[in-house]
């Protein structure tokens, strides 16, 4: 199987509006909740998405350490950097690179198990976010934290553009007032988040 540095983590399942990432331990530099993140699929393209959840499935050997009279922090640490069950990483697609041109669809295809998923880097996030046509996808998502997503999102490519970060959310802003003209409320919640 080839190697893959610097990896977010391998492909669990996935589909076409999202896939799930296994990761052996959960360290501070891995990405976290809003991160754009690609894997590239066996058609030479590269799917992106939005982490939108990290679940921390519960391991046999936890209820056994748990239930221990005493529990050392030896063992704790054991545990937590030679899981035997991963941590599993939630990406919401929000769309696909072929050839070098960003398209803000569902991929055409998902990507396969065991697939290798990374970060995007700060140039890749900023071309991503430069059009705002993934705004409907992640609007539209259901059972995960949409407006919360959006929103970190939206900071993370302010985040890239340094000084120029503030017009793109002024930007983003005025498309988003746009989409939820009809939902001022949802349109308020989510400009507030983007303030924090």
């Amino acid at each position: 199987m080839r190697d893959c540095p610097e990896q977010v983590g391998r492909v669990l399942r996935a589909s076409t509006v999202g896939f799930a990432i296994g990761v052996r331990v959960l360290q501070p530099e891995l990405p976290t909740f809003g991160t754009l993140v690609k894997v590239q699929t066996q058609v030479a393209t590269e799917v992106l998405g939005l982490i939108y959840d990290v679940l921390i499935d519960d391991d046999p050997f936890v209820r056994q350490l748990i239930a221990a009279r005493e529990l050392r922090d030896e063992d704790v640490l054991d545990q937590r950097q030679n899981r035997q069950v991963p941590a599993e990483v939630s990406v919401l697609a929000v769309g696909y690179r072929r050839n070098g041109t960003f398209y803000h669809l569902l991929p055409p295809q998902p990507p396969a198990a065991l697939d290798c998923a990374f970060a995007c880097d700060d140039a890749e996030v900023r071309a991503f976010t430069n059009r705002t046509d993934y705004f409907r996808i992640v609007l539209q998502a259901q059972g995960l934290p949409a407006d919360e997503l959006l929103a970190a999102s939206l900071r993370e490519g302010e985040r890239v553009r340094g000084g120029g970060g503030r017009q793109f959310l002024i930007e983003c802003g005025r498309e988003l007032a746009r989409l939820l003209a009809m939902d001022p409320v949802r349109l308020d919640g989510i400009l507030r988040r983007l303030r924090a």
